[in-house]
Formats: structure tokens, C-alpha cells, sequence
């Protein structure tokens, strides 16, 4: 690669940061574009040009002809595309059409990042979620470039790539999760059944394959994974025996194919062996003192009976997760509630107030109270606001004396033309919760024109683990709720 103009998309991502440092090593100039959607400033190598935007507007920042192009660029997560389609569509679909609109101008050589998903349970999970869609569609169109316009190029196949550089978070991939997991003495949390295999493949055995196949590789079914699969419990039991089981979810493929012949072909093996990096790896992980207890603490302004979508959908996933327990603040709000028996076992239910409907204007007051004793008690995962509302002030001023990371969803929330002081309300809580969760890209664009900084993708800091597990079977849950039901106003 010596002396060489190499063009790296996402190129401040986990893969795209490490392959950057790779060929910076060996002598090549390298351009990076990112929009930083996933990537972050902080895995930049000093010499390398970064670049700040969108793919779909690669060809005005780079107007240069690269020898390579390494498109790594795209949304990855496959779970998670299902609740922002539109998202996996912009970066999947739209940015990648620009790509390859550029390649055919500049003529040179593309090597794409496809995805194993097409390859899961016998070719079935190609279809699956709209991640596996997009990703299965793009490597065909890249095939059918290079064969109408007779351009060079090369498409890999990653198997859940892990190591240094690796993150948690919302985009978070699953080793990094689990280290996360037990560096802040929380429980692993293996979507069920646990049986679901994966095949694991070190960030430096990709790197070596990226490079080789740069310089080598010519067509498609580059796959580069280690061939021995493990069961997603056996990998959590690598790191802790504190597991919770999350419920099943859609687009959660059982196994995935494996081909690498092609691959070793060139000369490439992996080298690396999951179970001895994750004992390194967990020997090395600094824990906390102070174990957390399976409890979560949550604030809604309403709940059973009277309660809505997002209400009907905390019961489901109460439901689902029979080993951890919820604390539910809440107001009395009527004289119906007084006798009303939690519809769920695993939850217990602190109403304050006096009966009324007004009881919602005393929640941030006397919610707050009863929160304050209950984290006296517990060491609770992280806190919940059910909607952006009452409750959640009860949360943010617990945040302020007890620093317990603050996890907002908006569920069915029209945030659209809302009143004045709904409009303060929402403000103050967007800008201070430590995370946000949207369940449609419409709320995201509402809610980040209510408050500028609104943290839809940060994280959570201590909370982020375990929360974004939880969140995310919640969205499951309330994306069933929402189809059945009218969309409310807060």
C-alpha cells in the first residue's frame, strides 16, 4: 500500500479506525469520509485526512481518484434496524448509490463490507430485518457495476467482528456489551433462547484480511470469520454468570454460514481465539465495588388500570422478564387505583397523591420523595421515565442528588405543535436525561427541534449496557402496542 491514495467510509468506525491505522503504518495516504453517526473523533490516527459527511455526498468532498476505495460506511446493526428503516434506507441504500456512482467515475478498485446476515439460518435471514435487506441488495449492485462498467473490485463478509476499538452503546457490538456489562457489576443480558449461534472474528484478523484482499481479492464471497461458532450463553458465561434473559426478538437469526475458502485461498486465516481474548479480557476489566441489584426504577404519570400504549407495553416486558424487578413510581390519579392489583409479579407499584387527575402536577414533588427512600434501599440499574412528563421531572431531580443514569422513551408522544409549557417540560428533560429513546425518526426531528441537544445516541455512561438492552425489548413490545392503538397527544 506504500505511496498509494486510499478512501476509507466510516472510517472513524470500529473496523474502518482499525484498518486506517494499518494502512497509515504501511505508507498510504488515507482519506476518511464518516458522518460520525456511529464513529467518533476520538479513533483518529494522527496523519490520515478525515473528512466530516454523508456518503451520498461523497463526490463534493472528494473530488481526489483513489487507488482503493474500502466502503465500511453503512449502518450496521441488524436487531436494531427494524425500529428505523428510514435510517438503514439514508445510509444503506441512498449512500451507497453515491458510492458506487463515484467508483464508476474514478474507475478505480471498491472492496465492500457485505454482510454474513444474507448467509443466516440456510439464507432466510437475508429478508429478515431491513439491515439484511439492504446489505444483501448492495452486494448485487456492486457485482452488477463492476461487470456493466468493467470495474475491479472485491466483497467480504464479516462475522461479528470484536476487540480493541470495539463499543457499547446504542450501536454497541455484543462483546463490548457484555465487558460493559460486567465493569459496572450488572448482569449480562442473552436475548433468548441463548441457543442462537455466532461465529466471533478478532478486529486483527479482519484488518489482515481487508489488506490482503485490497491488494488481491477479486469478485464476491470473501468471507472472513472464525469457523467455530459459539452459542450466545456460552459466550456470556465466558465473562459472569449473572445472566438475564431478554425475550425473543425479530430478526434474531439462530445461525449463520460460514464460508472462508475463498479467503484462505489468498493466504488469510484467523489467528485469533474468542475464549482466550475474553479471558484477557476479563481479567483485566476493572469492576465495581458495588454490585447492582436486578431492579429497575420506573416513573409514568399513570399506570394499571388506567394506562396507555407505552404503559400496556412496560407490562409486557415486565412480563417477559420474570428476573428483574421494577419499581414503578406513579400517582393514584383516581379513586379506581386504590384497589387495583399489578398486573405483574415482578413489579410493585408506589402511587402517590390524593386520587385526582391533578395528582400529576404533585409527581415531581412527591414522586421524587418516594424515589429518594427507594434509592436509599436499592442499587438500581438505571432509572426510567415512561414518556416525557411529569414522571420524568421525578427522575431528573433524583439524577441530580443520586447521578442514576436517566433513560427517557417517548412511545407514542406526538412532540408536534405542542403547547408552551409542554414545550419547557419537554426541554428541560431532553437536554438532562442521559439518554433518549424515539421510537419514530418523526419524534427524532421533533425532539431535537425542541431541545438541540437531545442525546438520541449518546450513552448512558454506568446505565448504557443494560438499559439499551432493555430499551430495545421495550421497543419490540410498544411497536406491537402502537398498531393497535390510536396515536395519543401527551
Amino acid at each position: 500500500m506504500q505511496g498509494k491514495l486510499i478512501l476509507v467510509t466510516g472510517g472513524a468506525g470500529f473496523v474502518g479506525s482499525n484498518l486506517i491505522k494499518r494502512l497509515a503504518s504501511e505508507g498510504a495516504r488515507v482519506i476518511s469520509l464518516d458522518n460520525y453517526f456511529a464513529g467518533t473523533e476520538a479513533a483518529h490516527v494522527e496523519g490520515v485526512e478525515y473528512r466530516t459527511g454523508h456518503t451520498k455526498e461523497i463526490e463534493s468532498l472528494v473530488p481526489e481518484t483513489p487507488d482503493i476505495i474500502y466502503h465500511l460506511g453503512e449502518y450496521s446493526r441488524v436487531e436494531q434496524s427494524l425500529e428505523e428503516p428510514d435510517v438503514v434506507n439514508d445510509l444503506n441504500t441512498v449512500g451507497t448509490a453515491a458510492v458506487l456512482e463515484y467508483w464508476r467515475k474514478r474507475k478505480c478498485k471498491l472492496v465492500y463490507a457485505g454482510s454474513s446476515t444474507k448467509f443466516g439460518d440456510g439464507g432466510l435471514a437475508r429478508n429478515a430485518t431491513p439491515y439484511a435487506y439492504t446489505k444483501a441488495a448492495n452486494t448485487e449492485l456492486v457485482k452488477n457495476y463492476g461487470e456493466w462498467y468493467g470495474l475491479a473490485f472485491a466483497i467480504t463478509y464479516f462475522y461479528n467482528v470484536y476487540g480493541h476499538g470495539e463499543r457499547s452503546g446504542r450501536y454497541g457490538t455484543v462483546i463490548a456489551i457484555f465487558a460493559e456489562q460486567v465493569r459496572n457489576g450488572q448482569p449480562i443480558t442473552v436475548t433468548s433462547p441463548g441457543t442462537q449461534l455466532r461465529n466471533f472474528t478478532h478486529i486483527d484478523d479482519i484488518v489482515d484480511g481487508l489488506m490482503l484482499i485490497g491488494e488481491k481479492g477479486e469478485g464476491d464471497e470473501y468471507g472472513l470469520g472464525n469457523e467455530k461458532a459459539f452459542s450466545m450463553l456460552h459466550v456470556a458465561r465466558l465473562f459472569s454468570e449473572d445472566i438475564v434473559m431478554l425475550p425473543e426478538r425479530p430478526g434474531n437469526r439462530m445461525s449463520a454460514g460460514i464460508d472462508i475458502s475463498k479467503s484462505r485461498s489468498l493466504g488469510w486465516e484467523p489467528k485469533r481465539n474468542l475464549e482466550d481474548e475474553i479471558y484477557e479480557l476479563v481479567e483485566h476489566v476493572p469492576k465495581r465495588a458495588i454490585k447492582r441489584e436486578r431492579r429497575v426504577l420506573v416513573f409514568t404519570t399513570t399506570f394499571h388500570p388506567i394506562a396507555g400504549v407505552a404503559e400496556e407495553a412496560l407490562c409486557d416486558l415486565m412480563a417477559a422478564m420474570p428476573d428483574v424487578h421494577f419499581d414503578v413510581v406513579t400517582t393514584k390519579y383516581h379513586p379506581s387505583t386504590e384497589k387495583a392489583v399489578c398486573p405483574v409479579g415482578n413489579a410493585t407499584i408506589y402511587r402517590v397523591g390524593y386520587g385526582r387527575p391533578s395528582d400529576k402536577f404533585l409527581l415531581p414533588i412527591l414522586g421524587f420523595s418516594k424515589a429518594r427512600s427507594l434509592h436509599a434501599k436499592h442499587q438500581y440499574l438505571f432509572s426510567w421515565s415512561l414518556m416525557a412528563s411529569y414522571g420524568g421531572l421525578a427522575a431528573l431531580m433524583l439524577k441530580q442528588v443520586s447521578n442514576l443514569p436517566l433513560l427517557v422513551t417517548l412511545a407514542n408522544q406526538s412532540l408536534d405543535n405542542a403547547p408552551f409549557f409542554t414545550r419547557l417540560l419537554l426541554r428541560l428533560l431532553l437536554r438532562r436525561a442521559d439518554q433518549v429513546y424515539a421510537s419514530e425518526f418523526s419524534q427524532e426531528k421533533d425532539a431535537s427541534r425542541v431541545s438541540a441537544r437531545i442525546k438520541l445516541r449518546s450513552s448512558m455512561g454506568e446505565g448504557d449496557a443494560f438499559a439499551n438492552q432493555i430499551r430495545f425489548a421495550y421497543a419490540n413490545f410498544l411497536r406491537v402496542r402502537i398498531t393497535k392503538e390510536p396515536e395519543k397527544k401527551l
